[in-house]
């Protein structure tokens, strides 16, 4: 016991401050190269919310009730776009569209449409809209159509692609297409994207407008 007590004072006697101690236990902390320096990032290029690169088509489920389509958006070297004007319908114009066969890839579907419509193979895929695009049918085209179809649709949702012509307009635009499917359109031409919502018939100026506003960084 005499020894505990001689041990206990003695490491009374000789216990350093408590501010030694502390700077014992923690080491003094060093703000000279504080804030740390920051690496200079590489700047991105800006992102386009609204498009999504053609890289692959996406095959997210339309709403229930719509016919499953593609649109296709071709545009030439001065970036203006094919229009024609549809047989059934007069003083309406539209762009290249048409349903997705079972099974069918919307990417090869919209490639597939636009030869047999307007004649076109040589054309570059761009750019894919992000999201299926809808429109309703009118109450009489909608009894037509599905009349023809055999179906009862409400209308379509469509994929729309913007697509580049890499071919020659005299060698390979005609308008009765592949001689695949009867033809649907009498004239063409190379629009403004205003003149084609203009000449539109009025069900599909709000699908246009979404069109050409995910495409606009392509059209400028």
């Amino acid at each position: 016991m005499a020894i505990c007590r001689t041990l206990l004072s003695y490491s009374q006697l000789h216990r350093p401050p408590r501010h030694q101690m502390l700077s014992t236990i923690v080491p003094t902390l060093s703000f000279s190269n504080y804030p740390p320096k920051l690496h200079e990032f590489t700047k991105l290029p800006p992102l386009y919310t609204s498009l999504k690169r053609s890289s692959s088509s996406s095959m997210e489920s339309p709403p229930e009730g719509y016919r499953r389509n593609v649109g296709i958006c071709l545009i030439n070297p001065s970036k203006k776009i094919f229009a024609a004007s549809r047989l059934d319908v007069p003083d309406s114009w539209q762009m290249p569209q048409g349903g997705i066969d079972e099974n069918e890839d919307p990417k090869a579907a919209a490639l597939r449409e636009l030869k047999e419509e307007t004649g076109v193979s040589s054309a570059e895929i761009l750019a894919e809209a992000p999201h299926w695009l809808t429109y309703d049918f009118p109450p009489q085209v909608r009894e037509k159509l599905n009349q023809q179809w055999g179906t009862d649709w409400k209308g379509q949702a469509q994929k729309w692609f913007l697509l580049k012509f890499t071919g020659k307009e005299e060698e390979e635009i005609n308008l009765l297409g592949d001689g695949s499917e009867k033809p649907e359109f009498g004239e063409w031409s190379w629009m403004s994207a205003e003149e084609v919502i203009d000449r539109a018939v009025d069900f599909k100026k709000p699908v246009y407008k979404e069109v050409f506003g995910a495409f606009h960084p392509h059209l400028q």
